[in-house]
């Protein structure tokens, strides 16, 4: 009777383990993902998994870099950049690896060397991709933007540790239900957010850095123009972990390793410099 007892005990366990493994596996691999952050599928081999991922490893203008400060070019040329983004509703999508902020074509716009292009969707990355001076920060939000034609450019916010982000608070309770749903989530299901305020993310547009490079997860996808604002934003610890907390654990940093510049020039825009020397 006790042999028959440990028997159904052994049973159960390894059914559990089982059901346990087969939901893992299949948030991992939902929607298609066929990348990671470490082991066989990390940034190291994204350039294998997939022959659309081949320029992850053969390009040459890849991001994110590392931005030295006594390097970057001011360049009196460059202007402010223009933002212009209105009030709008926005969709949650968790992509497997970042948690992501979809618009429709009537959220704003960012106008780049002349150029218009239309916001599409926003997402976040833990720890910073891009470092400045080799520091890595708590948070890093890449807002891409595209032409009609398909170019692409984005706007970055790097964030410390500090005061809440007043553009979270408006997030955090759909954030929550995301995380709640774990793997019963669909991947890749827009969960509607309502009306998300952009202003918030219109702010110190005083001095930022630009340059030519990647998109920072497959296909890395080159000639992509980074403008990434030079006043380190804030946002709580709480924040922080509530953005990650709907991926799965092994996409919770979902940074990839800095890029050789391979001769490329960052330059900067300085609002105080530029208007003294025009």
């Amino acid at each position: 009777m006790v042999v028959t007892s440990e028997r159904s005990a052994v049973c159960v366990a390894v059914a559990l383990l089982c059901m346990c493994f087969l939901v893992t596996h299949a948030c991992d691999t939902a929607n298609g993902v066929s990348f990671g952050y470490s082991g066989r599928t990390g940034p190291k081999h994204w350039g294998s998994l997939s022959p659309n991922f081949t320029v992850c490893a053969k390009g040459i203008y890849q991001s994110p870099i590392n931005i030295v400060r006594d390097c970057v070019v001011r360049d009196p040329r460059m202007e402010p950049l223009k933002r212009y983004y209105t009030s709008t509703n926005a969709t949650m999508i968790d992509n497997v690896f970042n948690i992501a902020l979809r618009y429709n074509d009537t959220v704003g716009t960012v106008m780049v060397d002349g150029k218009t292009y239309k916001l599409k969707q926003l997402h976040w990355h833990s720890p910073s991709e891009h470092t400045i001076n080799g520091k890595r920060f708590v948070v890093e939000l890449h807002m891409v933007h595209y032409t009609d034609d398909g170019n692409i450019t984005v706007v970055s916010i790097l964030y410390r540790h500090g005061k809440p982000d007043h553009f979270l608070c408006q997030i955090k309770d759909k954030l929550a239900e995301l995380s709640a749903e774990g793997c019963k989530a669909e991947k890749g299901d827009p969960l509607p957010v309502g009306v998300v305020n952009m202003k918030e993310l219109m702010q110190d547009e005083d001095r930022y850095f630009r340059y030519v490079g990647s998109l920072t997860a497959p296909p890395c996808t080159e000639n992509v123009i980074w403008n990434i604002l030079g006043e380190i934003r804030e946002m709580t610890k709480e924040q922080a972990v509530a953005l990650m907390a709907p991926l799965e654990k092994s996409y919770r940093q979902n940074s990839r390793p800095i890029q050789s510049l391979n001769g490329r020039t960052v330059q900067l825009y300085d609002m105080s410099h530029n208007q003294n020397t025009r």
